[in-house]
């Protein structure tokens, strides 16, 4: 049987962990030519090590997309490498939540760098790339998926910053897809609730203590969770546009 997404090449950001990597195994095992694309040289690579492990196609570009040029230079070698690029997922993100009298303006920036200036940054050099896809590939079309959040559809005490970049993400992927839904380029937003993953590690401490009473009882999600619903968005036939999907935990009720 022939793979759904075979012949395609891939481009997945924040692929050292998390989501990002759940969704480069999740793309390989359904034929892309995957690249992933993180900061962490040895996670990265480790990663298209396991990949390639498995029988699919890797390829690892360690990179800091929140860099205009470092993204424009990804986005280029793709090119270069493959000939072509069918599919991003950006799954980059920062989440620095915490009482904002003690956040720092560092940490507010680096949110607003990862989230917001990473995945502009990535669209607006793959979009001519992707639109080339759209209208010569087998397929016939070509997707961007944006990994938001459930803090992109509602704002909570202690989380502004986070909330204003993800409302960003999903605000901008909505009108993207408006404006470039009619050249079969698809813009999907995922927005899961509470996702297993190292971001939880790297709020404040007070922050942590918070989310963890928050969060009580509550059975997470695993990053495997939300690669099949990038897999979903990705493998759907040129007729079927996947615009938004948020995904919850079960027993979360907010």
């Amino acid at each position: 049987m022939t793979s759904k997404l075979e012949s395609t090449v891939a481009l997945v950001t924040g692929a050292s962990s998390g989501i990002g990597r759940a969704a480069a195994l999740r793309l390989a095992e359904e034929g892309a030519s995957v690249v992933l694309v993180g900061r962490r040289a040895a996670r990265v690579r480790e990663v298209a090590d396991l990949v390639t492990r498995q029988g699919g196609k890797a390829l690892a570009i360690p990179a800091d997309v929140t860099v205009a040029d470092a993204a424009a230079s990804v986005v280029r070698d793709v090119v270069e490498t493959h000939g072509r690029l069918d599919i991003v997922v950006n799954a980059a993100g920062a989440m620095l939540n915490g009482d904002s009298i003690r956040a720092t303006l560092d940490e507010w920036d680096q949110m607003v760098d990862v989230n917001v200036k990473g995945t502009m940054y990535v669209v607006k050099a793959a979009l001519p790339h992707l639109l080339e896809a759209a209208e010569s590939a087998e397929r016939q079309v070509a997707d961007v998926i944006n990994i938001s959040s459930v803090a992109g559809r509602v704002a909570t005490a202690g989380v502004a910053i986070y909330n204003a970049s993800k409302f960003g993400v999903t605000a901008a992927t909505e009108a993207w897809r408006q404006e470039f839904g009619d050249r079969n380029l698809r813009f999907s937003v995922i927005e899961p609730g509470a996702v297993d993953t190292e971001l939880f590690g790297h709020q404040q401490g007070h922050a942590q203590e918070a989310e963890n009473q928050r969060f009580e009882g509550v059975e997470k999600l695993h990053p495997e969770d939300i690669a099949d619903a990038v897999a979903y968005i990705a493998t759907s036939p040129r007729r079927r546009a996947i615009n938004e999907i948020v995904i919850r935990p079960t027993d979360q009720n907010f």
